[in-house]
């Protein structure tokens, strides 16, 4: 419809191949016009005509290139295309494309030398149905032109082309060009004159202009009236925006001399405005049109604005004064009529076009600007608009395409280009980035509605019944509001107002209701009636301290709940300041002549009370700068507002006309004259408008800040350096002004300050490098962003120069340096050079630079100087300076000594080959004898890894869980057993509700003050002396203390947490935490521990056990050392045992010594390994038992002692003896091969305190030199010729023992899979309401605080769930089960929580053969993994939110299911002892957070109490 005034030139870059690119369809060449027609686009562009289905997937396209032969004439000229290959002479370049649906035809012209036109097939553009070598349209290729497709109401509606061109000069050429603005093609061969023809009914009809060149920018038709709009230039400079109307009436002529105009005029004056963009909205009558207008005639200052152009019909026609049919001297001109806006919608910098859509009772539009933006504006029947919201954003200064259409088939894409080549098909709306109902209301986009059966945001269409909710007609601040009123009679009515568009289902099934303390609304209320409900209060007076009243909502499935505090209207009094008025607001009172009064009068809106002073009295601020004041759309840290008055300034507030919701930055290093602020990110460029706030909430003070385009970089000069760094080189690229510093991948802690920089250059100095590194990767700091910079810059070594000679020229020395070539390409300014004598340093000054074979002559001048020969050159480059001598006789004797060298050489040479041969022999038996150890070593391993079963045994009896108490302590306390048992109550006590005695009651009281524990909490953080391990304690001490009420515990935590991302967020959002270093960081912990303790019993305990005994199992099966701990069979390469030399299996019948008489039990037969230690023997003797009988021996492991029957005779077996071998000073540790037990032995177990007669030895563990005196299966640091045992002597290679690993990782595997799926598994399709409703929470902190990076919120619920709790269950299982946790097992479990880890990481790590053998092993299931983590997210994502008052419900469940378990008292003492040492900070801190008296008199109460006790027992 719009062709384009002079914006189809503008260069955007190479033209690209087409293919298809996220969403979108890159072109070859720049795009000149498009259209779309039912399911199909069609897009000309500079060299070729394309036809896309409406989702943009290519059909056909069609050069535009070929010959064209014959004359200028019609009838004897022809184009034909020709192949890209062949030879080419003329190109088509389209004007008009018009899709003709009733003729399932497409209309395209152009300009081929002259004017020429072809009817192309609709469903198949290859096919040409007609072409003739005409004009029709504009014979330029760029011009104010336009043209579209209009009916005429004859016996039958004719349809024609309707073109209206700018007017030029006619050039001087064969071609007939016709000089109307405006005229009527014909579009078929039935009608008067044939296809493409002027003619009507034997005549030839057109417009006219009287006066000036017209530039026309838009026309459409709606029913039979077409509307043109132009630009209409004068001689003074003063541009008019014309309107001229047309009746499509009986004929040709008739239309056209139908016409009429008006001129729009903008408020204000306006004379000097120019019509940019234009765009009809669809429905009415009236006929409403927006245009987007120039205010002062340039690109900058931009509004879109709403008209009412109804044609006026009752003027005489053909009587404009600018334009005219039929042109006589003695014509009627009639007055100009003038139209003036309706409202100016919205005011946006560099607006190029407009889209406008009605949905409902909306309009809806979609904005391109001349910086690469595309902005959707909600506007509701009452001409106010919703918070704009940016659907695209380029990260350059492209200019939008300025023409958009809506997808016809689904109407919700929209058509734009956002590159000269690129087209994007956009969605009109993201409703389902809306999670909850309140989200969806919010956005106050009417495409989106609430569906009640699906639990989210979507379209209409797509919500199957009418069970949906949705904005209101009209814009709304708030989804339910309320007011109060009282009648003469004093009877309190409380009115509920939904402000809602809903369906029939939703509609059909409201009701309210209203809940308190007491029963709240009397019999006589009305019944609700959608969208209102109302109660009237069964008592007529309101509690002095107000009434808190729950209203819940139901429309269909929906349900909405609303928390009110209603207020005595009356009892609001007081000075008449902006807080008072905003308090009376929000009681649902109203504000009148400064007084609060009941609903029925006054105002109840509170932006009266922004208009009123705070009753505070400060010194009005004022801002006279702001440093930097234009940055690029990623914000600026550490920028300067500068003014007067502005000691008191908090915050500095940053608002946009297309940010309804201002972005505030708080403020630092505020000396009353200056402070410093971050300017925070934006969503969208322009400017926007800066206040500085005080603590009343007034802002003051006026200046601007504008956003504009990310800086980029598209080379480096020059693009090398030298290692040694701190050489100067050159970014070039756009925006450069706003790069903060430069960093390299090699070093990115390094942040490189600029020397200079301007919009288009960054000069900085290079960071050193290490001597490996061949190149760096270059990126941008531009606030907390790093951008890429999409180019390397290049290390060489540094420059090596190698002599130098000096030759006297006159009174100066010239001196010619010598420098090894390299690819430095170093300039003469990049060098300084002194030469020196005694002592002394002489300047020389840089004159010419040469290079020959390899070498580089650098030539300078010594001016006025004495001296010839110099002792040494002084060489200065970046900030290295090298030192070079002056050759000298030594080099002559350093000639003579390397001539020696060879001589030396040969003669050491000639010994060397004599010795050798008598070590050959030696060396190959050696090698024979390593090579077959070796063998035997690696086809060992193979066969453990071919012949692995996964025989470990599942059936492990009852799991041994430990009970809830003890589970929580050990989280809360893992490192303070003393804290641990003091909050445990022991067993009996946990069944009686223990009275608390005054003192702790206080406390108790004062700790449900959420104000007063959060500023404790800040209080006590803020203290250098409150270690983290202090802030454990604190964390988990006030778990035990709230424990009873964990709905008010989640509460705290939400407040902290909120304080933690905000805190954060500034920083590095994605380190939040990953560790506990606060408070709230471990309370998080345990909040996670206590919610998620019934699902790790119910659904991941049985696969944890399971998992732990597959991998003690495991390990038995092969050597461990008794000294190291170290094991065979382990996942940990640290771990891995593979010195062990060769074991066997055995099977020992176990006999149990039964009272005192010699009596013994049936054999009980027990697995061990002839390497085993005796103490290791003891321990799976005593391990089998208690598998097999389901209780432990009656005896600790310290007091059993092992016989072995030996020829009808029992052998006391002990860990150390007079048999023991000795090495050095270092004892072996007894084994049953040392014993020399064979397999199917007996072995008797006795108690040491049953038989007091056999050795006492205790164990040897004890000793603190344990590890010093003895060893076990690896051998100690002893001289070779001491170890007697040549078993002991073979070489054993760590590498050749690495398939253990694997076998044990093939054993356990699993178990570790279903303990894993156990984990992010999704019982029902549900995950755990805990983790449901944490992650909602984060996602509701991440949109509050503007955090868009998908990544940034995956690693906070990775941080939250997996890594701060199930990495910790899976680490320590001890705290879920009574078990121990041996040395083996935590390296075993350390590999299998890394693999766990690794599985929620969202980078991809390449592994190579150096990768540590942790990574490598789970290297392939873990892409596997990655993709479950994935579906898990998405499914929590997509599941239904929990409510609160589900959630609530929950936790008081479990609250009471372990109530008394705790004692309450022992916490609340130790948490005053923090209060007792921090009592003065606390206090200051309630008195900065403003809390009220009462709230200090209550902590020095509970103070006084604690104090005044004399025999309180703290213990």
């Amino acid at each position: 419809m719009i062709l384009l005034p002079g914006l189809l030139l503008v260069l955007w870059g190479e033209p690209g191949r087409c293919l298809e690119e996220n969403g979108g369809f890159l072109f070859e060449g720049d795009i000149r016009h498009f259209a779309a027609a039912t399911n199909a686009v069609y897009v000309a562009t500079e060299e070729r005509l394309y036809q896309l289905s409406h989702d943009l997937t290519l059909v056909q396209s069609l050069t535009q290139r070929g010959v064209l032969t014959g004359g200028h004439q019609i009838n004897d000229a022809n184009f034909t295309r020709f192949g890209e290959t062949e030879k080419r002479n003329a190109t088509l370049r389209v004007n008009i494309l018009l899709p003709l649906v009733g003729d399932q035809s497409l209309i395209s012209c152009g300009v081929i030398e002259c004017g020429y036109c072809e009817v192309l097939d609709l469903k198949n553009i290859s096919n040409v149905l007609y072409r003739e070598h005409i004009l029709v349209g504009s014979p330029w290729t760029s011009s104010a032109s336009i043209g579209f497709l209009v009916d005429v109401e004859q016996k039958k509606n004719e349809t024609y082309i309707l073109t209206a061109n700018q007017q030029y000069d006619p050039p001087k050429s064969s071609c007939s060009f016709i000089t109307e603005a405006v005229k009527l093609h014909n579009t078929n061969e039935n009608q008067e004159g044939s296809i493409f023809s002027l003619n009507g009914d034997f005549t030839t009809s057109s417009i006219k202009q009287i006066v000036g060149k017209a530039e026309f920018v838009d026309g459409f038709q709606i029913n039979l009236n077409i509307y043109l709009f132009s630009n209409l230039p004068s001689s003074d400079k003063i541009n008019k925006v014309r309107l001229i109307w047309l009746e499509g009436k009986k004929n040709k002529k008739e239309t056209l001399q139908s016409l009429r105009g008006a001129t729009l005029r903008l408020s204000g004056g306006g004379e000097g405005s120019r019509l940019l963009a234009s765009a009809v909205i669809p429905g009415g009558p009236p006929v409403l049109w927006s245009g987007v207008f120039s205010v002062d005639g340039g690109q900058a200052n931009t509004q879109l604005v709403l008209f009412d152009i109804s044609p006026d019909l009752s003027g005489v026609a053909d009587a404009d004064p600018d334009f005219c049919s039929v042109c006589t001297p003695e014509k009627t001109i009639a007055d100009q009529q003038t139209l003036k806006p309706k409202a100016v919608l919205f005011r946006q910098n560099y607006m190029t076009s407009v889209l406008a859509v009605r949905q409902k009772a909306w309009m809806v539009f979609f904005i391109g600007t001349g910086d690469g933006q595309l902005i959707k504006l909600a506007v509701d029947k009452n001409y106010q608009t919703t918070c704009p919201r940016v659907l695209y954003r380029a990260n350059d200064d492209r200019q939008v395409f300025p023409k958009m259409l809506l997808d016809q088939v689904d109407l919700k894409h929209v058509y734009f280009v956002p590159l000269q080549n690129t087209m994007k098909r956009v969605p009109v709306s993201k409703c389902s980035s809306h999670t909850s109902v309140q989200d969806c209301w919010s956005a106050q986009d009417p495409y989106c509605v609430w569906c009640g059966s699906k639990r989210s945001c979507t379209f209409e269409d797509d919500c199957q019944d009418s069970d949906w909710i949705s904005v209101p007609d009209d814009s709304q601040p708030k989804m339910v509001s309320y007011k109060v009123a009282k009648d003469g009679a004093g009877q309190i009515t409380l009115d509920i107002q939904t402000h809602l568009t809903v369906g029939q289902e939703a509609r059909s099934n409201f009701a309210c209701q209203f809940s308190s303390f007491s029963e709240l609304c009397s019999p006589q209320s009305p019944p609700p009636q959608f969208p209102q409900c109302s109660c009237v209060l069964s008592n007529s007076t309101l509690p002095a301290e107000g009434l808190p009243v729950t209203v819940k909502l139901r429309l269909g499935t929906t349900e909405l709940r609303e928390q009110l505090k209603l207020s005595n209207c009356s009892d609001i009094k007081g000075p008449p300041t902006s807080v008072l008025c905003r308090q009376c607001i929000e009681a649902g009172c109203g504000w009148s002549k400064n007084v609060c009064s009941w609903a029925k009068g006054g105002v109840k809106d509170d932006n009266i009370c922004q208009r009123m002073e705070s009753g505070i009295n400060f010194f009005k601020p004022e801002i006279s700068s702001i440093t930097p004041s234009v940055v690029s759309f990623y914000g600026r840290d550490h920028a300067v507002l500068s003014g007067s008055n502005l000691s008191d300034v908090t915050r500095v507030r940053i608002q946009a006309d297309m940010d309804c919701t201002p972005q505030e930055s708080p403020v630092w290093n505020n000396v009353g004259v200056n402070l410093t602020f971050h300017i925070p990110s934006t969503d969208n460029k322009g400017t926007v408008n800066v206040c500085v706030l005080l603590p009343d909430g007034s802002c003051h003070g006026k200046s601007t800040i504008t956003y504009r385009s990310s800086p980029s970089c598209t080379n480096i000069v020059p693009s090398c350096s030298w290692i040694s760094g701190r050489r100067e080189v050159t970014l070039v690229g756009s925006h450069l002004e706003f790069c903060e510093g430069v960093v390299h991948s090699h070093n990115l802690q390094d942040v490189r300050a600029p020397r200079k920089r301007n919009d288009q250059n960054f000069t900085y100095d290079t960071p050193a490098a290490d001597k490996k590194m061949l190149s760096s990767s270059v990126f941008l700091k531009v606030a907390n962003e790093t951008l890429n910079c999409s180019t390397t810059l290049k290390y060489y070594p540094d420059p090596e120069f190698t002599s130098f000679t000096s030759t006297r020229t006159g009174d100066d020395v010239r001196i010619t340096l010598q420098k090894k070539a390299d690819k430095l390409e170093m300039s003469l300014l990049e060098l300084s050079v002194w030469g020196v004598e005694g002592g002394k340093q002489y300047p020389c000054i840089m004159e010419a630079k040469e290079s020959s074979n390899e070498t580089d002559f650098f030539i300078c001048e010594i001016q006025q100087t004495p001296n010839t020969k110099f002792q040494h050159l002084m060489i200065r480059y970046g900030d290295k300076t090298v030192k070079l001598n002056a050759r000298s006789s030594l080099q002559l004797y350093l000639l003579l000594a390397l001539l020696l060298i060879p001589c030396i050489i040969v003669a050491v040479v000639i010994f060397y080959r004599s010795q050798q041969k008598k070590l050959t022999a030696k060396m190959n038996k050696r090698m024979e004898d390593l090579e077959l150890d070796i063998r035997n070593d690696i086809r060992q391993g193979f066969v453990d890894l071919q012949t692995e079963k996964a025989d470990l045994m599942e059936n492990v009896g009852a799991i041994p869980f430990l009970d809830y108490k003890h589970f929580a302590s050990r989280i809360f306390f893992p490192e303070r057993e003393s804290l641990m048992a003091l909050c445990i109550k022991d067993i009996g006590q946990d069944a009686v509700k223990v009275q608390l005695d005054e003192c702790c009651q206080c406390l108790s009281r004062l700790l449900q003050d959420q104000l007063f524990l959060t500023s404790m909490v800040h209080a006590l953080e803020e203290q250098k002396s409150f270690t983290i391990k202090d802030k454990c304690v604190l964390a988990s001490l006030l778990t035990v203390a709230l424990h009873n009420n964990l709905s008010y515990l989640t509460e705290v935590m939400k407040t902290l947490l909120r304080a933690l991302t905000l805190q954060n967020s500034n920083a590095q959002p994605k380190l939040l935490l990953r560790r506990t270093e606060s408070t709230v960081e471990k309370l998080l912990t345990n909040w996670m521990s206590i919610c998620l303790y019934g699902f790790l019993r119910e659904s991941v305990g049985q696969h944890l056990f399971l998992m732990v005994s597959a991998l003690t199992q495991q390990t038995a099966k092969g050597p461990v050392d008794c000294v190291t701990e170290k094991a065979l069979y382990t996942l940990s390469e640290d771990w891995l045992l593979w010195q062990a030399q060769d074991f066997i299996s055995l099977k020992l019948k176990v006999l149990f010594a039964v009272g005192s008489d010699g009596e013994v039990s049936e054999p009980l037969e027990v697995t061990a390994l002839s390497c085993d230690s005796i103490e290791q023997i003891k321990e799976k003797i005593l391990s089998t038992f208690k598998a097999k009988f389901g209780f432990p021996y009656n005896t600790h492991l310290r007091d059993v002692c092992i016989e072995y029957e030996n020829n009808g005779s029992f052998v006391g077996l002990e860990e150390v003896d007079a048999s023991s071998e000795v090495i050095g000073e270092v004892t072996m540790l007894n084994t049953l091969k040392h014993y020399k037990v064979p397999d199917g032995a007996t072995i008797k177990v006795l108690s040491r305190k049953g038989h007091p007669s056999l050795s006492q030895q205790g164990s040897l563990k004890d000793d603190e030199n344990f590890s010093g005196k003895y060893f076990h299966l690896i051998d100690p640091d002893v001289d070779e010729d001491q170890r007697k045992n040549p078993e002991r002597k073979k070489l054993k290679l760590k590498e050749v023992h690495l398939t253990k690993l694997l076998s044990t990782k093939v054993a356990v595997h699993s178990f570790v899979e279903n303990l894993f799926r156990s984990i992010w598994g999704m019982p029902h399709s549900r995950a755990p309401q805990t983790v449901k409703y944490f992650f909602d929470f984060l996602d509701t902190q991440a949109d509050i605080i503007k955090i868009t990076d998908p990544d940034v919120l995956h690693i906070w619920k990775t941080n939250s769930l997996p890594l701060r709790f199930w990495v910790n269950i899976l680490k320590n299982p001890q705290f879920v089960f009574d078990m121990e946790k041996t040395p083996q097992l935590d390296s075993c479990l350390t590999v299998i929580a890394q693999a766990f880890m690794d599985s929620f990481s969202l980078s991809e790590t390449q592994l190579g053969k150096h990768a540590p053998t942790n990574k490598l092993l789970y290297a392939k299931d873990i892409p596997k993994f990655k993709q479950e983590v994935k579906d898990y997210y998405k499914q929590i994502r997509d599941q239904s939110p929990i409510t609160e008052s589900e959630f609530k419900e929950f936790l008081q469940e479990e609250s009471k299911k372990h109530e008394n378990e705790f004692n309450e008292s022992a916490a609340l003492r130790e948490l005053y002892k923090f209060i007792q040492r921090y009592f003065t900070e606390i206090k200051d801190k309630l008195d900065q957070n403003g809390a009220p008296s009462e709230l200090t008199e209550q902590l020095h109460h509970v103070k006084n109490l604690f104090d005044g006790l004399k025999s309180c027992p703290w213990n």
